[in-house]
This record gives structure tokens, C-alpha cells and sequence, in this order.
């Protein structure tokens, strides 16, 4: 190291100084790494790659104070091009920094000049907000966006970093950030795809199915070739049963994703697609076509996704123990293995309304692990639709005392008392509670509408409805609140509210014994 180092100070070469930099840290010298750099950064002030190593030395040694002018000198040197690169950058380098919290403040200082240049304002400022976040100054954080997003608006950039950093709040339950994202793609109409893509799954997250969907064809209208709207879109218009729709969107998302060089990424969305069309194919009974789509996965680690997918295609035909053994016979390397070969073998048997046998499976299991939450509640939703109410609502109690932010116990116990018109101050209570751990839950707020008609307050309940199958328009929540409408005598759009319930489920236990209970014939 020394001869290098002494080299490089006698030619001034910048390779030289590199090399004697890059000993020093190989032999874990950080000290003379950092008497390397600075003297190379000495010989060559201009020098953005020296500099670089200076900056980055002193975050290795957790120096992190004297960062302030060397991060000055990176984002001066910066060409013009590169400068919101540079910037953005920041929050990496200092991302293993142990004090959070001195690292936001020393870069906020060192970028006091480019926060007040407008040209790399809305960049400084997004750069800013990542490290309040890193620090865990969420408000800090939301405040920093606003000025990026304002800074955006008086030049009329179209910048979409305080945009993506509103979204990371959101994803930190920060719901004031929406406004942020709302406000940049309703002012940018060829707004940044993966923004757009990264509100819908935000909203998915959230459970505001909808307006996901909104979001998503937006995406696929102006961006036609962009492969992974295709897949978010034909992927939840499955879900809600609009099996043609979805098709094609799964379609589009196969031949696009075909026409790219397969690598990870594509291969799992590949594989997800044709799951997703077998699951489709299998829904309309075609099952030579659901097994074609089955045999294109390539990647292993999906294919006890497509062995399930066999299983309920078997099932579907009327040979469910064939089903059974399928799932059996996956290997099991793992408890997370395990686990999983549980989930879809009593997935299988609910779907195809084997409950007692679920209910056996899972008794078995829970004898191995009697305190595992997911388990208990599966136990306890088996045990309600055979009846065994005791049973249900024990269960569901020791969910809540095991693991008391378990929203779904709390929903559904509330929701079996409304159901049963039994207890319902207390049900409304229970389900109070699971909306304040969710509160944009469309099933949760249909529970509570529920509970609410119940009580004899039909126009309430008729108003919670509204938002809920708004929300998510779903088979059940479509016989509840058709059902209220009815009670209200707007009978004309009960009719209208639950023929669209039939058409996204017409098998839904629900609305057809609500349409029986009522004597109503669609």
C-alpha cells in the first residue's frame, strides 16, 4: 500500500491512487483507505471518482458528519444530465447507517444548495423524504414530498419523484399521501407507468378493488405494451369472475411477455398467467384447456402452484380423493412445505364443500400446533358451516387472545352474531374493532352494514352498503344490500343490485338463499 500510495503522489496518477485505495481496503484498512483517497481527492480536486471513494469510506467508518461536504462536492461535480441521478442515489449509500436519524440531518444539510435550485428542487427534496423515512420521520417525510410536488408544479416539470415517494407513505399507512399521487397523475396524463401500476397495487393492498381496476386499464390503454399491466389487470378481473375480460388481458400480458428475453421475472409472470388462465379454462368446465395452460410452466418452484391447480381440475370432474393425492404427494422439505400442502388440500375440500373432512384435516393439524392463529381461524370457519357454533365462536376467541390485531376473528364472530340476529350490540362492537385495524376492508364494512340492518337501521346500513359493494362488487355483499333495499322498498334496484351479484357469482350460498328466503325469481 505505502509504495503505491507513494507512487501515485510522485506521478499524480489517478489509476495509481485508485489502486493503493482499493489495497487498503482489501487488507481492511478503512484509515488508510481514507489517507489514500483524500490524498488523491488533494491531487485532483475535480475529481468526481476520487471523491466518490472519499464519501463513500467515511460512511464505511460511520464518520458520518464529515460526509457533509464531500456529498456537496459529489452532487456539484454531478454533470447537469446526471444530477437528479445523483441525488437519488443518496439514500443507498447511506442506507446501512446505524444513526438514522444524523444521517437525514447531515444530507439534508449538504443538499441545502440544490434544494434551493429549481432545477434539482423536487429531486433534493424527494432525496430528503427518503431519509426522514429511513429516520422513521413519516410526517417529515409526507412535508418533504409536498415541497418536491410543489416545486414540480412552478416548473412545470413532470418529475415523478415526490409521486413515488408518496406512494412509499402510503404503504406506511400514511393516508394523506394519496392526494400527493392523486394530484401528479391527474396532472401528468403519460404519467410514469410503474406509478400508476404502483397506486393500483397500493389500492389493492387496501382492498379498493374498483379503483385499482380504474388505474390498471388506464395503465394498458396508453401504455399498450407494458407487460406487467396486462398481468394485474387479467389477474383481479378474474377474481371478480369477468372471465372474458380477463382473458384477454392474460392473453395480451403471454404474448408480450413472450416477445422479452425470459429471465426471473418474466418466468414468474409467465407462470402466474397460465395459472391464472387454467384457473379461467377450469371455470368454464374446459378442462383439456386448463391442463394445456398447466403444462407451459417451466419454473419449479411454481409447479406446486400448477399440482394444485390439477387437483381442482380433478376435483371439478368429480374425482376429489385423485385430487387429494396429488396435493399429497408435492415434497415436503420444509415446515413452510408442510404448511402450504395443508393450506391447499383444505383450500380444495372448501371449495368443493367437503367441510367436515376440512374440519378433520385441520383438527389434525392443530393437535401438532393447537395455538397457531391462521389454523384456528380456518378450524373455526369449518366449524360454522357445519354448524358447530360453540365451537366457532371458542375458536375465534382464542384468536383474539392469542393474537389481539387478528381483525378477521374479530369480523367474523361480529358477523355470525349479526347472521343470527343474536347479541348484536355486542357483534357491532367486534366489528368495530376489525374495522379500526382495517378500514378500508369492503368485507369488513359489509359486516357492519350487516349488523346495522339488523338493529332496525335500515337508511344507516343502505349508506355503508353503498361504499362497501362500490368498493368491491361481490356476489355476497350484492345480497345484503339488495336485500336493504328491499326492506326499504326500492325494489326495482334491489333486482338490479343482486342480477349483478348473480353475474359475478350466480353459486354464492348467500345471495341464493336470500333470493329463496325472499321468494324473489331473477
Amino acid at each position: 500500500f505505502a509504495l503505491m500510495l507513494d507512487a501515485a503522489r510522485k506521478t499524480g496518477d489517478a489509476q495509481l491512487y485508485q489502486r493503493a485505495t482499493e489495497i487498503a481496503l482489501q487488507s481492511r484498512s478503512g484509515e488508510a483507505a481514507l489517507q489514500s483517497a483524500r490524498a488523491w481527492k488533494q491531487e485532483q480536486p475535480a475529481s468526481r471518482e476520487a471523491n466518490r471513494y472519499v464519501l463513500q469510506i467515511l460512511i464505511a467508518l460511520n464518520r458520518i458528519a464529515d460526509t457533509v461536504e464531500p456529498l456537496k462536492t459529489e452532487i456539484r461535480l454531478a454533470p447537469d444530465v446526471e444530477r437528479a441521478s445523483a441525488l437519488a442515489a443518496v439514500p443507498h449509500a447511506y442506507a446501512r447507517v446505524s444513526d438514522k436519524k444524523l444521517a437525514s440531518t447531515v444530507v439534508e444539510g449538504a443538499l441545502a444548495d440544490a434544494l434551493s435550485d429549481p432545477a434539482t428542487a423536487s429531486a433534493a427534496w424527494t432525496t430528503v423524504g427518503r431519509m426522514r423515512l429511513a429516520a422513521g420521520d413519516n410526517p417529515g417525510a409526507l412535508e418533504a414530498a409536498r415541497r418536491g410536488q410543489a416545486t414540480d408544479s412552478l416548473t412545470g416539470s413532470s418529475a415523478g419523484g415526490p409521486a413515488l415517494l408518496a406512494l412509499e407513505l402510503m404503504d406506511q399507512k400514511l393516508p394523506e399521501a394519496e392526494g400527493l399521487v392523486q394530484k401528479y397523475l391527474e396532472g401528468h396524463a403519460n404519467a410514469w407507468p410503474e406509478i400508476r401500476m404502483g397506486y393500483a397495487r397500493v389500492l389493492l393492498d387496501l382492498q379498493r378493488y374498483a379503483e385499482a381496476i380504474v388505474q390498471l386499464q388506464i395503465v394498458t390503454r396508453q401504455k399498450p405494451d407494458y407487460p406487467e399491466g396486462w398481468l394485474v389487470l387479467g389477474s383481479l378481473q378474474l377474481q371478480d369472475n369477468q372471465l372474458a375480460p380477463a382473458q384477454t388481458a392474460l392473453e395480451r400480458y403471454v404474448a408480450l411477455a413472450q416477445q422479452q428475453t425470459p429471465q426471473g421475472e418474466s418466468k414468474r409472470g409467465l407462470a402466474q398467467a397460465y395459472l391464472s388462465l387454467s384457473q379461467l379454462a377450469e371455470k368454464r368446465k374446459d378442462y383439456a384447456a386448463a391442463e394445456n395452460w398447466l403444462n407451459k410452466i417451466e419454473n419449479s418452484s411454481d409447479l406446486a402452484l400448477a399440482q394444485t391447480r390439477r387437483a381442482s381440475i380433478l376435483a371439478s370432474q368429480g374425482k376429489l380423493e385423485e385430487g387429494r393425492q396429488l396435493i399429497r404427494q408435492l415434497p415436503e422439505r420444509s415446515p413452510d412445505d408442510a404448511r402450504l400442502k395443508l393450506n391447499a388440500e383444505v383450500g380444495l375440500l372448501r371449495d368443493f364443500k367437503q367441510y367436515q373432512l376440512a374440519h378433520d384435516l385441520l383438527a389434525r393439524a392443530l393437535a401438532k400446533t393447537p395455538d397457531e392463529p391462521d389454523l384456528l381461524y380456518d378450524q373455526a370457519m369449518m366449524a360454522e358451516k357445519l354448524g358447530f357454533l360453540d365451537e366457532m365462536e371458542r375458536q375465534l376467541r382464542r384468536i383474539i387472545q392469542l393474537k389481539p390485531d387478528y381483525y378477521q376473528a374479530y369480523n367474523a364472530l361480529g358477523y355470525s352474531l349479526a347472521d343470527r340476529n343474536v347479541r348484536l350490540p355486542e357483534g357491532k362492537e367486534l366489528i368495530q374493532k376489525a374495522l379500526e385495524y382495517a378500514p378500508s376492508d369492503p368485507f369488513i364494512k359489509d359486516s357492519l352494514g350487516w349488523v346495522e340492518f339488523r338493529m332496525g337501521n335500515a337508511s344507516e346500513a343502505q349508506q355503508i352498503f353503498e361504499a362497501a359493494y362500490k368498493a368491491k362488487p361481490d356476489a355476497e355483499i350484492a345480497a345484503h344490500f339488495g336485500e336493504v333495499l328491499w326492506s326499504l322498498g326500492q325494489r326495482e334496484r334491489a333486482v338490479a343490485i343482486w342480477k349483478e351479484g348473480q353475474l359475478i357469482n350466480p353459486d354464492d350460498e348467500t345471495l341464493l338463499e336470500t333470493l329463496k328466503r325472499l321468494r324473489v325469481k331473477l
